[in-house]
């Protein structure tokens, strides 16, 4: 009797142990199966999320592409808009506070100059290749032409382009001023006025314009375009696409400004950089051009008969024709060479 209870004992000891190790390895199977459950909700969950996010974000970069290729539509409009067709817009540019009825009149006069100074010269013509060109009223005409609507045209350009120099050399500085002045908390205008205060001329000239045409109400576009419309610079481009870019979508102007600053600063470098590299090139150029005249001077210096012959015949002049041709040929072929557009 004793031992049948034993055995009854043990076997209910042993499925009592038999059911909890049964229960210990099920009930681990449910908790795995409810973490697993339990992540896959969460993944989807935060899979979720970050389709949210990641829509967001496409409509955001769509909407700032969009933003960007209107810019640059606008852009080529406002560079086809701005192209100096007219005197007025040249002058302007050039920084001269004149007339246009001065500027046809000071042409007038050196178109003036130039045929008086042909008539006085005594020249009847050229005969090239048995072809006569000894009509004096049309070498006279034709001075008159290159003085009165060449030379000043070519002066404008020359007092542009030292004028767009001198910008490029300020502007980064510029755009300094009103980076620590964004910073320190005043506004866009207040900080163009300093620059029209402190900055020397041609800078200050320019942002004075800017300032009167915002403070008249003429809107921050608008102001803009005419400040590139006066000063067609690729730096000024990029200022006006900022300010652009910043009064439609926002963000740091400060730090946009800087970034720009330190461009165009890194501009300036690798342009002077190039000029520096090219110098021996420019100088090779330059005397290479400006050898065959110092020949031709020394030579009418030593025996000027035997010189004259290339104006006093016919074959003389066809060598004159041939030589400038070639000439202006191989300038224009070493300006090409040294010179990089930036």
């Amino acid at each position: 009797m004793d031992s049948t209870l034993m055995i009854y004992a043990v076997a209910g000891l042993a499925f009592v142990a038999l059911a909890g190790i049964g229960l210990a390895f099920t009930s681990g199977e449910g908790d795995a199966a409810k973490k697993r459950a339990r992540a896959i909700g969460a993944g989807a969950s935060a899979g979720k999320v970050r389709g949210k996010v990641q829509d967001e974000n496409s409509k955001r970069r769509a909407k700032t592409e969009a933003m960007l290729d209107n810019l640059r539509k606008q852009d080529k409009e406002r560079r086809r808009s701005i192209a100096p067709r007219d005197v007025a817009s040249k002058i302007a540019q050039a920084g001269l506070e004149l007339p246009v009825s001065a500027f046809w009149i000071g042409s007038l006069v050196l178109g003036i100059v130039c045929a008086f100074l042909i008539y006085l010269s005594g020249a009847d013509g050229l005969v090239i290749s048995g072809i006569s060109f000894k009509s004096k009223p049309v070498l006279i005409a034709g001075a008159f032409l290159a003085g009165s609507l060449g030379l000043p045209r070519f002066i404008l350009g020359f007092l542009t382009k030292g004028r767009y120099k001198k910008m490029i050399n300020q502007f980064a500085d510029a755009l300094d001023i009103i980076v620590r002045g964004v910073r320190s908390g005043l506004p866009l205008n207040e900080c163009i006025r300093i620059i029209a205060k402190e900055s020397p001329e041609p800078l200050r000239k320019e942002f004075i314009s800017l300032a009167d045409n915002l403070a008249m109400g003429a809107g921050l576009e608008r102001s803009l375009n005419s400040f590139y419309k006066r000063v067609p610079l690729q730096e000024v481009n990029f200022f006006v696409i900022v300010l652009l870019i910043q009064g439609k979508a926002g963000g740091n102007l400060s730090e946009a400004l800087g970034n720009l600053s330190t461009v165009i600063r890194a501009r300036k470098m690798m342009r002077e950089k190039v000029k520096a590299l090219s110098s021996e090139a420019k100088a090779s150029a330059m005397i290479i051009g400006s050898l065959p005249f110092a020949v031709g001077v020394m030579v009418f210096l030593t025996t000027p008969d035997y010189i004259m012959q290339l104006f006093i015949t016919e074959t003389g002049h066809l060598v004159l024709a041939m030589a400038a041709g070639m000439m202006g040929m191989g300038i224009m072929v070493m300006k090409k060479m040294i010179n990089f557009d930036m």
